[in-house]
Formats: C-alpha cells, sequence, structure tokens
C-alpha cells in the first residue's frame, strides 16, 4: 500500500464528524475513507471490526484499531498532534486510552454529530 489508511464509519454522524475533523485539521498522510465503501477483506479486517472502532492501516499492511489507530494519526499528523500521539502509546495512558476510547464509541449515538444509526449493536459495545 502507498498510503496509510483511515477507515471510519460512514453511517455514523459522529465518526463522519471526526473523520471530516482529521482531513479538514490534520496534516495527515493518510487516506480517509468510509469502511462501507473499502475492500476490507483486502486490507486483512472485517466489516465487524470496522463497525466496533476506527482504524488504521499503514502502508505495510498492520492494522491498529480504536485508541492505537487514534494514537498512530496523531503521531502521522505531526505537530502539535504527535506529542499526544506518543503519549498514547505508552501504559499507562494506552490502558486509559482504551477505557476512554471504548466509552466515546459505546455512547458516539449520545455525543455531537450523532444520530441514531451511530448505535454499536449491544453485543459489540463492551470492550
Amino acid at each position: 500500500m502507498e498510503r496509510s489508511l483511515i477507515i471510519y464509519d460512514g453511517d455514523c454522524g459522529f465518526c463522519t464528524t471526526a473523520a471530516g475533523f482529521i482531513e479538514r485539521r490534520m496534516d495527515v498522510p493518510a487516506g480517509i475513507r468510509a469502511w462501507q465503501f473499502t475492500d476490507l477483506a483486502a486490507l486483512g479486517t472485517t466489516p465487524e471490526r470496522a463497525e466496533y472502532e476506527l482504524l488504521w492501516v499503514d502502508t505495510r499492511g498492520r492494522v491498529y484499531g480504536g485508541a492505537q489507530a487514534v494514537a498512530k494519526i496523531l503521531l502521522a499528523a505531526g505537530l502539535p498532534w504527535s506529542p499526544l500521539g506518543a503519549i498514547l502509546r505508552v501504559p499507562p495512558f494506552r490502558w486509559l486510552a482504551h477505557g476512554v476510547y471504548r466509552l466515546i464509541a459505546g455512547n458516539r449515538h449520545r455525543l455531537p454529530g450523532g444520530t441514531p444509526m451511530c448505535v454499536l449493536p449491544a453485543d459489540r459495545r463492551g470492550g
């Protein structure tokens, strides 16, 4: 793969808003694409995972999800974002970031930009 790729849930208003923020406000050298328009199998992931969490697929084809995808995006964006990305990669901040990410993802339908389409299926809300 030539460039890294950010994959988000295009059916979720909150996720679409977040992807738009990344595109407009952060200089990330990556493509941004809704999972609904992406050949996930070719990237080594599944619709279930893409629905559950934001994904970062690097140029070597490694897939990172959730808080670690956010960390990769922040690192790739350079200053002023990259120090936060570096912090999110190391324990105990990594663990805290995972918990915060799961809390946000599980409640994304309640957040600004969220819609009823943002609700994760009940069996997918956990960590």
